[in-house]
């Protein structure tokens, strides 16, 4: 036989190419199912409607109408599996146990509930007239000559009498039964079509959504930024710059207040308050560190390296700057990891690497520590935001970390200009 990739591409081919094929046969059997399936589905979405708007009354109506959209659905799987009757593949769905056990929660489909309806009232019907007519014509023909001895045999308003006119009837049903078999297929190629422009998910609307959530995505990244670099500069031109005016105002205030319990809790305040300063600075400096901005990832990483207390190795080889997302999502990435170093690893050493591979951005923070490090996506928060954070840019963020070590941190990210 054959090979061709479905009906439609053996119909446009010469003719034994479909006849030679199992596409004619995949045809019969799918017109042929549709009038039961059809049938059966017509007496149960009737008998649910019936049920459903006679209770109406009692609220118990709304819950069985509520059925009508899980009883489509279960006919779109069946559909789906039904298609490969005429198509090479069928479209992604879920499966029975999947559909049933999603129950109502599913969102109504309406081309679901829409192609239920249609085979109930429209396909199923039509399919059976059809079939009667492409199966009866060449049958009664082929047989014309046993038929005519035993009944007058008039066929199409053609009066068929036994004998010569009876055998030359025969290669009328054979030329009737090719033209049948194509019929039958341009019916149920047709009839596949339709099916699946309505139980397929449409590529193009799912592209555009995808593509909308990316952006959507990306766009609350660069909010994010903005706000966050909106807070940076409001600590350091507020925040910061009244606090070094204290601590210049208590400075003075010790060299005027005599010895006493007034000079020790002046100059108390006076620490407290350049403390206070040194963590703000550290705060800014975390919140979007003005190294990052002004001299790129690579001397950012070396500034987070130098106050890590374990010590690492930092190897970043970048020809020029990538875009400010990429670069605050990579800094955040390595000052998360180093942390986590001097907090948990129990490391004596740390390498910090990047490098640009292609278009995608690679940066690795490997540790010797006692391994065991995971993400923790319930937490949002972490590696695990950051790692949120480069799924909306297009990138990835994993973990190895076996048991004893060494530990893995690694993020690739896309950095396209």
């Amino acid at each position: 036989m054959t090979r061709t990739p479905d009906a439609w591409a053996a119909l446009r081919g010469r003719p034994r190419h479909y006849l030679g094929s199992r596409w004619p046969w995949g045809a019969l059997a799918y017109l042929l199912t549709t009038v039961p399936i059809g049938l059966v589905t017509l007496l149960v979405l009737g008998f649910t409607l019936a049920v459903g708007v006679a209770t109406l009354v009692v609220v118990v109506g709304l819950l069985v109408l509520a059925t009508v959209p899980v009883l489509a659905g279960l006919l779109g799987v069946l559909e789906r599996v039904r298609l490969r009757l005429v198509q090479g593949t069928a479209p992604s769905g879920m499966t029975w146990r999947e559909r049933l056990r999603a129950g109502r929660r599913l969102p109504v489909s309406w081309r679901e509930v829409g192609y239920a309806f249609l085979v109930s009232v429209v396909l199923w019907p039509v399919d059976a007239l059809l079939l009667m007519f492409a199966l009866t014509v060449p049958a009664v023909l082929l047989l014309a000559p046993w038929i005519a001895r035993v009944d007058r045999l008039e066929m199409l308003g053609w009066q068929i009498d036994p004998g010569a006119e009876a055998w030359l009837a025969v290669p009328v049903g054979l030329v009737a039964l090719v033209l049948a078999a194509y019929l039958l297929g341009i019916a149920a190629v047709a009839q596949a079509a339709l099916a699946r422009l309505l139980l397929d998910p449409r590529e193009a609307e799912l592209a555009a959504a995808v593509a909308d959530l990316r952006r959507s995505r990306v766009d609350l990244v660069d909010a994010f930024e903005t706000e966050r670099r909106r807070i940076e500069r409001d600590l350091h031109d507020g925040v910061q710059q009244q606090l070094v005016a204290l601590t210049m105002t208590l400075g003075r205030a010790e060299l005027d207040v005599p010895d006493g319990p007034g000079l020790v809790l002046v100059r108390q305040a006076h620490h407290q308050a350049e403390a206070a300063l040194d963590d703000l600075r550290s705060t800014v400096r975390g919140i979007h560190p003005r190294v990052l901005v002004d001299h790129g990832l690579a001397a950012a990483v070396h500034e987070v390296a130098d106050r890590s207390p374990v010590p690492v190795t930092v190897d970043i080889h970048l020809d020029a700057r990538l875009p400010a997302p990429v670069e605050a999502a990579a800094y955040f990435v390595v000052s998360e990891a180093l942390t986590n170093v001097a907090r948990h690893a129990r490391a004596r050493h740390a390498e910090v690497h990047g490098w640009r591979q292609g278009d995608t951005l690679v940066v690795t923070v490997v540790d010797d520590g006692t391994g065991g490090a995971r993400i923790d996506r319930s937490s949002g928060t972490g590696l695990a935001g950051l790692s949120v954070r480069l799924d909306a840019l297009g990138g990835e963020l994993t973990v190895t970390s076996p048991d004893g070590g060494p530990t893995e941190v690694r993020m690739e990210c896309p950095c396209d200009d």
